[in-house]
């Protein structure tokens, strides 16, 4: 029955889609610069061939894309510079520029060969923000970088100080509002310590949405043992090997300056747990199985161990690839970076995070039937996770941890990329970031927001007959709107009974409100009934 009123809702949104795709976008000039920042991941890379000047994605791809992903990608960090550096010579990787910035981080394959959302990135909330009013490259803009690299590095901070001024500019110099996502938020606390007084003439607003800013410990100990797959099910045949992924982190300071922070006070510190054989000391050489557990800087003997003999073949050579003592060193750097970091007086803070999801807080390898005889065989034992409540990846408790003096701190139930798409985090965004009028639900005062929901769904099942009704609105723009009055439609959909379904009939009234200036209101109230047979 679900399916019917399912297909009300997306025929009805095609409709609106179409009709709008048409006409002229609302343009609104008074709306102050936006600029989105990504997380890890979230930036389509190209490599350049530097005798040719062919410009080739190898981030992301599908066809050839763990071959071309290890040829172009795998990577040395350099202690020197900070900078980890492509292991082919020939080539260097750069990021696409166009539609000022916003193509790096909006469908992460623009040519969309495998149809699938799992490659979308700030796609919705940029389509939602050109809805409100925005324009690509005078009052939308997007900064992809590098996500291989340091978080401080010197080029990355260079880059983004480059990209405000410019904004600033292209605005009419109008102060700029930051919307980071998860590691993005790293990046951006990293430039507002180093740079706090290019940070404060430029920008007014900052909105971190998932930030990890005390680490993401559970995930990110499980992908420096075992790697990290960024789709699942039968898309990974068509994209980067999980292993090829773990044999580029391991050599990616972002990575370890995602690791458990050794300064914040956890409410239950994360921990490694091995399940581990030892033998007894009752001299007969009995044997029995033990739970090991190691807090954050212990663990990382068990780093340096478990990877002491890790190798990736690259071009037909075998090169070591360890754990990295000197990324390490560096990314405790970092770490004091982000401690120190100070919000400049004028500008504003909010942070936006995900709950209500298990997230990986501590990681268990091995169990007492299967326990762990050789540290360098990890990578073959699957995880298993202690959760806490967060977004999937990054604990409440983490995301929470800014550090800062914050306007408002808002949970939002929902997983860490999702969140993204999050019609309370767009009400949200209207409200913090001024567009139209303001919220009258919105208590800053008291540090938390109430969201009027824009999707209502109830269902009812008695003697037989089961009821569902659906609830949904959208604010959408229409170039010529000279009906004064409210319109209503009718839309029906039926599906006759068998043997697998009852007999199910669905109906909905769609009411458009014109709202003036081109605005209409669009309201979808849609019943749906079935009947046992």
């Amino acid at each position: 029955m679900a399916l019917l009123l399912e297909e009300i809702i997306r025929s009805v949104e095609a409709f609106l889609k179409l009709k709008n795709s048409t006409q002229k976008p609302y343009v609104d000039p008074n709306l102050d610069p936006v600029l989105l920042v990504p997380g890890i991941a979230g930036s389509i890379l190209n490599a350049v061939d530097h005798d040719s000047g062919k410009e080739e994605r190898v981030w992301v791809r599908i066809f050839g894309a763990d071959h071309e992903f290890r040829t172009k990608m795998w990577s040395r960090f350099d202690p020197s510079s900070g900078k980890t550096i492509s292991l082919d010579p020939k080539t260097s990787i750069v990021v696409p520029q166009e539609r000022a910035g916003l193509l790096a981080i909006d469908v992460l394959d623009p040519d969309l060969v495998v149809g699938r959302e799992s490659v979308f990135y700030f796609h919705e909330m940029i389509v939602e923000m050109l809805g409100w009013g925005f324009e690509e490259g005078k009052t939308l803009f997007g900064f992809g970088y590098d996500f291989r690299q340091s978080n401080r590095l010197q080029e990355a901070m260079d880059a983004f100080a480059k990209k405000l001024e410019s904004i600033y500019k292209a605005s009419g110099e109008k102060k700029i509002n930051v919307i980071s996502h998860s590691m993005g938020g790293l990046l951006v606390k990293c430039f507002m310590s180093l740079h706090s007084d290019i940070f404060e003439k430029y920008v007014q607003n900052w909105i971190a949405i998932a930030a990890p800013f005390r680490g993401a410990p559970g995930y990110i100990t499980s992908t420096l043992l075992n790697g990290m797959s960024f789709v699942n099910g039968w898309e990974q045949n068509f994209f980067v090997s999980k292993w090829s992924m773990h044999q580029l982190l391991i050599e990616c300071p972002s990575i370890y300056e995602l690791m458990c922070c050794p300064y914040f006070k956890w409410e239950l510190p994360p921990v490694l747990e091995l399940w581990r054989e030892k033998e007894s000391n009752d001299g007969v050489g009995t044997s029995g199985v033990v739970l090991e557990s190691y807090r954050s800087l212990e663990s990382l003997e068990v780093f340096t161990k478990s990877l002491c003999d890790n190798k990736a073949d690259y071009c037909g050579e075998s090169i070591e690839l360890p754990f990295n003592w000197k990324i390490m060193e560096w990314a405790h750097e970092t770490k004091k970076v982000l401690h120190t970091a100070k919000l400049p007086p004028k500008v504003k803070f909010y942070n936006i995070y995900g709950t209500n999801l298990a997230t990986p807080h501590s990681v268990c390898y091995g169990n007492e039937k299967m326990p762990v005889k050789d540290l360098t065989n990890i990578r073959y034992f699957q995880p298993t996770y202690i959760c806490v409540d967060g977004d999937g990846t990054v604990p409440v408790e983490s995301a929470m941890a800014d550090g800062l003096e914050a306007v408002a701190r808002v949970g939002v139930p929902g997983e860490h990329r999702g969140i993204l798409n999050d019609h309370r985090v767009f009400r949200m965004l209207k409200q913090w970031l001024n567009v139209g009028e303001p919220d009258p639900f919105y208590n800053p005062v008291n540090d938390y927001v109430i969201l009027p929901t824009t999707f209502e769904m109830e269902e009812h099942h008695e003697n037989g007959v089961e009821v569902a009704s659906v609830k949904e609105s959208w604010d959408i723009m229409a170039e010529d709107n000279k009906n004064d009055g409210t319109t209503v439609s009718s839309i029906s959909v039926s599906r006759p009974g068998d043997d697998q379904n009852p007999q199910a009939e669905a109906r909905a009234t769609l009411t458009v409100h014109p709202q003036g200036d081109g605005r209409q209101h669009v309201e979808l109230n849609a019943v749906s009934v079935s009947v046992d047979a």
